[in-house]
């Protein structure tokens, strides 16, 4: 299923998402899907009519999983880590599909990030590998836009990684997938900047669930981000960047100074 959270005649709801590329209509849920189940109502909308919001804004944390790839860490000029490395996003740093990213005036090197997204679904600590699939609810896009010099110069990564805008997600989630071997890419105004596959990630999506368990209490709709495949570059304003995961769909959000 494709969960969504939309507005529309000025109202929050939250939806299924049915139909195929560019015939889709979204169902109005009664209730919020995470805690009530999904009840649909008699209530439909075609997917242009409503406006997309981010699928789900964390009760607790995003979790952003580093160095995950070979490619990435060998290109910003790392070591691959030997067990799942983890920072934190605050929860004022996701925006949905659409919205735009701000670049903050104090940063004059922010970076694109495609990734998969897996959004919790229940409380989780210290899950073993074989029961992981028992805490995820779903999957989404998200871009984790880092900015780079802040990275360099900082002794640690919150302002790097959490500034306001620095996570959208979207464009929702989907409940079911196959997260071994998913094509990940990323366009900057059309041009393919990243192609990379989940099968060549450090630690899986189990592996990283699990471990991030073990370190902190997972809470229903925590976010852990699975990290980004080589191919990382500069945003300046006025570009468009578009991030599709096999199996999900994309993301696109547009760029503006602060």
């Amino acid at each position: 299923m494709r969960i969504a959270r939309f507005t529309v005649e000025d109202n929050l709801h939250f939806g299924l998402v049915e139909g195929d590329a560019g015939e889709e209509t979204i169902t109005v849920l009664s209730g919020d899907p995470f805690y009530s189940g999904v009840n649909p109502t008699d209530k439909k909308y075609r997917l242009d009519e409503v406006r997309l919001l981010a699928p789900i804004i964390p009760r607790s944390k995003v979790i952003g999983a580093a160095r995950n790839w070979h490619d990435h860490a060998q290109e910003l000029g790392n070591q691959t880590p030997t067990s799942p490395q983890f920072f934190f996003k605050p929860n004022t740093s996701v925006i949905g599909p659409g919205d735009p990213i701000a670049l903050p005036e104090w940063s004059s090197d922010v970076s694109y990030e495609g990734e998969l997204a897996v959004v919790i679904g229940r409380i989780a600590k210290s899950v073993p590998l074989d029961r992981v699939p028992e805490v995820i609810y779903g999957y989404t896009v998200a871009n984790d836009l880092t900015a780079r010099d802040a990275q360099e110069s900082d002794v640690q990564w919150a302002r790097a990684k959490g500034f306001d805008g620095s996570c959208p997600l979207g464009p929702w989630i989907e409940t079911e997938l196959q997260t071994d071997d998913l094509t990940i890419q990323t366009w900057v105004d059309g041009d393919l900047k990243q192609d990379g596959t989940t099968a060549d990630m450090v630690f899986s999506v189990a592996e990283l669930v699990a471990a991030a368990s073990e370190y902190f209490t997972l809470l229903p709709g925590d976010v852990i981000l699975t990290g980004t495949p080589a191919g990382v570059g500069k945003l300046s304003a006025g570009n468009e960047v578009e991030i599709e995961v096999e199996g999900i769909g994309a993301l696109v959000n547009t760029v503006r100074a602060e």
